[in-house]
């Protein structure tokens, strides 16, 4: 489902730095993240999304997520922007 709502968005931000910008500034609607990322590389975006009271929609898989996105490669978390 997460999955869908990915590729149904009309805009989203792929990438730690970006997403963690468009968290601060405020634009994301969701956040959607890999539950086979590595911690370490998702914990400031998911500390940020629940202090700014954004949804976090949780997948099982980077490369299927990054599929969704429409790239090559496994992506770690997606922002939805508003």
């Amino acid at each position: 489902m997460s999955y869908e709502k990915v590729l149904q968005a009309n805009k989203i931000i792929i990438g730690t730095k970006q997403t963690v910008r468009a968290l601060k500034d405020g634009n994301v609607q969701e956040l959607v993240v890999a539950a086979d990322a590595d911690p370490k590389i998702t914990a400031k975006m998911i500390q940020k999304a629940k202090e700014s009271e954004i949804p976090i929609l949780y997948v099982d898989s980077m490369k299927k997520l990054g599929r969704a996105c429409g790239i090559e490669v496994g992506a770690s978390a997606v922002a939805i922007i508003r």
